[in-house]
């Protein structure tokens, strides 16, 4: 395992969220760091479980809440399916329950939306 000061090899991302803007803007926003790489986008869960299994992202950035498959279902399948691939909840709400459902489907991470940049690359880092 590397430092926690020096860069890993790059990181390969999915991000999955029901709402454009907000995947436009971690798309985005995940570009400025060089050891990043987002592969793939999907609006819900049945969408995300597919193209990771397709594209085999190191990371999947997963909100909770979309209509269709919700978050936690398709983090249960996708660690079933694509085990080599770690789900990271990313989502705006902070209840308690919510975190240990997420985990208890397989997330290796949970972190809120309204953390900063940093605190974002560092649980991608993490849970890589």
């Amino acid at each position: 395992m590397e430092s926690a000061n020096a860069h890993p090899s790059e990181i390969t991302c999915l991000i999955v969220d029901d709402h454009e803007v907000v995947r436009e803007g971690l798309r985005l926003s995940l570009s400025r760091a060089p050891h990043i790489r987002v592969i793939g986008e999907a609006a819900d869960g049945a969408s995300a479980v597919a193209l990771a299994q397709r594209r085999r992202p190191d990371v999947v950035i997963m909100d909770v809440r979309m209509p269709g498959m919700d978050g936690l279902e398709a983090t249960k399948q996708l660690t079933e399916k694509v085990p080599e691939s770690a789900v990271l909840i990313f989502t705006a709400y902070s209840e308690r329950s919510l975190l240990g459902r997420g985990l208890e489907s397989g997330a290796k991470g949970y972190i809120l939306k309204e953390a900063p940049h940093q605190t974002l690359l560092r649980a991608i880092e993490k849970v890589a």
